[in-house]
């Protein structure tokens, strides 16, 4: 570094210690932001050597940011690295001053580093134009070498600089909060802002390949399955509706990708899984959205304790994938965003939906219990069943009296056989069928069957799913011929497990369903 650098670095750092940043503005002001950086755009165009132009189609990058910290972070106060880099990166915090300007760029994962602008480096022109042209939000590429500043900031000292990417809107207020709604509506800006939100990708990218390399350490297959079906099936849901053009029918948007997996298992491939988007045409909470990702997975000749088995490794491995680079790597303990801490570790508890029930509700109730009986004790109670029918009352009751007090993960027990149309009758308990839900802070995350295999039991089950439709049960099942005719060709028997992935981010980060989707739906 010259000595006249140097010696503008002393002087003007100790005012650019306050970096700042964009302030609260009135939409008014930002009409006349945005009128004169457009303004510069044009400038920036019609210049075209002096800058690169607004939107150059490439600049001459040779590290990242990230990386240059990396490898250059141990640098003392005061230090020449020798290493020229060239680095691009969003500018968030901006200090002009006479002979010297400071910037923060910062990378897409959120780290940052120091540019200085020098008018011993680049020349009048050139600093001229730097101060006129970059404004906060803009995408800037520098090139120079790699210094720790006079303050011990590492930097990039410019000997070049060009925009990368005009910004045209202003960023908004970094160190305000940004509201609910503009972080959903404009998440782009969330995640420029929010390392909280950064934060939430990574985990979600880290869950994912997780659950598929578990998947592969047990010879699973990942395969693809319709999202655009003749017939809704594979859950209890009401479908979004559409119209096919080419075929000029009615087809909906699958509800869950069950019955087309199931097929794939006729075909022999015996462990298989699918994750992808499935679309419930229901109400939005801080627990459902109407659009989301689901985990589905079979495997032959095992039952629903060893899918439970598998899901609880399943979530356990994604747990440690997402402790990588924290202090609790290597743990089954998440931290939430608000700094609870979560063990998913140990073995998880196997309950019984009737034998909980009866005791929240302190009076036996089995699967011979009556429906009015039941009906008395859910009026009694405040609970309101729609189209009521033994099954329908056991769970809206257990989730009355149970759901809310399960906070660690804990395994629910088999269900009542007229809310579980797909599972198989329990081997040794009459009236019930061999599926469990597993609950995390008091919401269904996952769910496992014992499957049906049974062509001619499938077959009585969707004639009762039939009938309740016929009844006004909008999320009923229909009898659907196609997948009747792969069972008649003989499933062997298999395990089955669903998950939500929305919820598995919930479970891992203590966040809502909004937060865990990078776009979720609004209105």
């Amino acid at each position: 570094m010259s000595e006249q650098t140097a010696a503008s670095s002393a002087n003007a750092e100790s005012n650019a210690s306050e970096e700042t940043s964009a302030p609260e503005v009135s939409a008014e002001e930002i009409f006349e932001q945005k009128r004169v950086r457009l303004e510069k755009r044009d400038r920036l165009n019609a210049a075209g050597d002096l800058a690169g132009g607004a939107y150059p189609v490439a600049v001459p990058v040779t590290a990242t940011i990230p990386a240059v910290r990396a490898k250059w972070g141990h640098l003392e106060a005061g230090a020449e690295s020798g290493e020229t880099v060239g680095i691009a990166g969003r500018v968030v915090f901006q200090r002009n001053t006479g002979k010297l300007c400071f910037g923060t760029l910062q990378a897409g994962n959120g780290e940052r580093i120091q540019v200085m602008v020098s008018l011993a480096e680049v020349g009048e022109e050139s600093l001229a134009a730097y101060k006129e042209l970059v404004d906060l939000g803009d995408h800037l590429f520098v090139s120079g070498e790699v210094i720790s500043s006079r303050r011990g900031e590492l930097s990039i000292m410019a000997r070049e600089w060009r925009i990368a990417a005009k910004a045209i809107a202003p960023l908004p207020n970094l160190y305000t909060d940004l509201n609910e709604e503009t972080r959903v509506r404009q998440r782009y800006l969330d995640l420029i802002q929010r390392e909280q939100a950064r934060r939430n990708v990574v985990t979600r990218a880290r869950t994912m390949a997780s659950l598929r390399q578990t998947f592969a350490d047990h010879d699973f297959i990942e395969v693809e399955t319709p999202m655009l079906q003749t017939m809704h099936g594979g859950a209890s849901a009401r479908p979004f509706v559409t119209h096919s053009n080419a075929f000029d029918t009615e087809l909906f948007l699958r509800i869950a990708p069950e019955l087309y997996l199931k097929r794939a298992v006729v075909g022999g491939l015996e462990r298989v899984f699918e994750i992808n988007r499935n679309f419930r045409n229901e109400g939005a909470d801080s627990t459902h959205s109407p659009e989301f990702a689901m985990l589905e997975s079979y495997q032959t000749y095992t039952d629903y304790n060893g899918i439970a088995d598998l899901t609880q490794e399943l979530i356990q491995n994604a747990a440690l994938a997402a402790n990588v680079g924290t202090e609790r790597e290597g743990t089954h303990t998440v931290e939430w965003a608000d700094g609870t801490l979560f063990d998913l570790g140990g073995e998880w508890e196997r309950i019984s939906m009737y034998g909980t029930l009866s005791a929240a509700a302190g009076r036996e109730i089995t699967p011979e219990t009556s429906v009015d009986e039941l009906q008395k004790l859910a009026d009694a109670e405040g609970v309101e069943v729609h189209l009521p029918n033994h099954g329908k009352l056991v769970e809206e009751l257990w989730e009355h009296f149970v759901k809310d007090g399960l906070t660690r993960p804990t395994f629910v027990m088999d269900f009542p056989v007229e809310t579980s149309p797909l599972t198989r009758h329990h081997r040794s308990i009459p009236g019930v069928v061999e599926k469990w839900d597993l609950y995390v802070r008091g919401f269904e995350l996952a769910t496992g069957y014992s499957e049906l295999v049974d062509p001619v039991v499938q077959r009585e089950r969707f004639v009762e799913q039939a009938a309740q439709a016929a009844k006004g049960d909008v999320e009923a099942m229909g009898v659907d011929e196609e997948f009747l005719r792969a069972l008649e060709h003989g499933m062997p028997p298999s395990g089955g497990m669903g998950m939500g992935m929305d919820r598995l981010l919930m479970t891992l980060t203590g966040l809502g369903i909004r937060e865990t989707i990078l776009f979720p739906l609004v209105k």
